[in-house]
């Protein structure tokens, strides 16, 4: 798990977790235009966050068993 801050690239389809708030869940990022991500949580839906003012942690799922 990577903590990505800062204007990084979240490409769509990128899982990720709010660090300050865990109990939204889960989220994918459907876009990351200007600094601006927009994010569909699994707890509480679509959010757009500023890129400078979050903190995320990118979610590795692996696919090898």
């Amino acid at each position: 798990m990577i903590i990505e801050k800062n204007n990084l690239d979240l490409p769509p389809g990128t899982l990720v977790e709010n660090i300050k708030s865990p109990e939204w869940g889960m989220g994918q990022v459907q876009s990351c235009i200007n600094g601006k991500v927009t994010i569909n949580f699994e707890n509480v839906g679509k959010k757009v966050l500023d890129q400078n003012l979050v903190e995320l942690k990118t979610i590795e799922i692996n696919a090898h068993r």
